[in-house]
This record gives structure tokens, sequence and C-alpha cells, in this order.
């Protein structure tokens, strides 16, 4: 589920203003309750010092505000080494990376896209899979992730 446009502009201006970079937000059932996942950065790299400074100012914002029926949780995090991705800004960061992409419906009867990011249109990121390039449409994209594979004992 994507986290509200309004609620994602504020919990950006929070974090933005922490001195942090708001990478992203999403939503998730977990059985009956939901789960906000907030993923935050930093110039070096976010501690859990980091993500629970963050915590304890979302929570805040979040008891005022009260945006969600029910019950949830809070879990704030760094994108970690296969980062999502969120905006078209980010995948423009990221040309040449393998990605991973899961879409909210079937484009050609698949729902899942693995391929090297080799361009952003205004509407569409373009994957190069199998010496084939496939355009996507941005707003079918419900998932995305940086794919790193990393061999044990080597270093990328």
């Amino acid at each position: 589920m994507k986290v509200e446009a309004q609620l994602n502009d504020r919990l950006a201006s929070l974090i933005i203003a922490m001195d942090y970079e708001f990478v992203g937000s999403e939503l998730r059932r977990e059985g009956r309750d939901l789960l906000l996942r907030i993923y935050i950065d930093k110039v070096g790299g976010v501690t859990v010092d980091d993500c629970t400074k963050v915590s304890r100012q979302v929570s805040a914002m979040l008891d005022v505000e009260d945006p969600f029926m029910g019950r949830y949780s809070l879990e704030v995090s760094s994108p970690g080494i296969n980062r999502p991705l969120f905006t078209l800004a980010q995948y423009e960061r990221y040309l040449g990376s393998q990605v991973k992409l899961r879409l909210s419906h079937p484009l050609n009867g698949r729902m899942n896209f693995v391929g090297q990011l080799i361009r952003v249109e205004e509407v569409n990121v373009c994957l190069l899979m199998d010496a084939e390039e496939v355009s996507i449409p941005f707003a079918d994209i419900a998932r995305a992730n940086i794919v790193t594979n990393i061999v044990p004992g080597k270093l990328n």
C-alpha cells in the first residue's frame, strides 16, 4: 500500500528538518494491524540511534495527527544494501544499477521484472532485460529495489 501523499509530504518535511534524507515510506498490512515503514539515510550511513531519534519525532507527529484507523506499528530503517526506490529522481540517481520491480498489475502477463536500469522517461522506467529494452509505466510499479549480488568472501 502507498502512504497518502499528504502524510508522505509531512513525513518528508519532518525528517529533512532533522538533517536526514527521506528515502520513502510504505504501508503494509500485518495481520489486522498496519505497519508504517520509513526509510532514512545520511552521509556516512544511518545508525540505530538515528532511527530511534527519527522514530520518536515521527511518533509524536502521528500521535497528534492520528492518520490511521486502528492499530499500527512504526518502523524506521536505513535503506540497506538493496535500497528501495520510491521516486523517479531516485531511479535517475541509480541509472546503470540492477533493479527488481513488482507491478501492481501485470504488464504483458508479468508482475515481476529484473534488469539493468538504463533510462528514466517522463512517466516510464526503462530496463535492459536479456538484451531487450522494456519500458514500464512508473505509476504501475508497486515496489522497486536495487539488486546487489554479493558473493561471500568478495567485495563488490
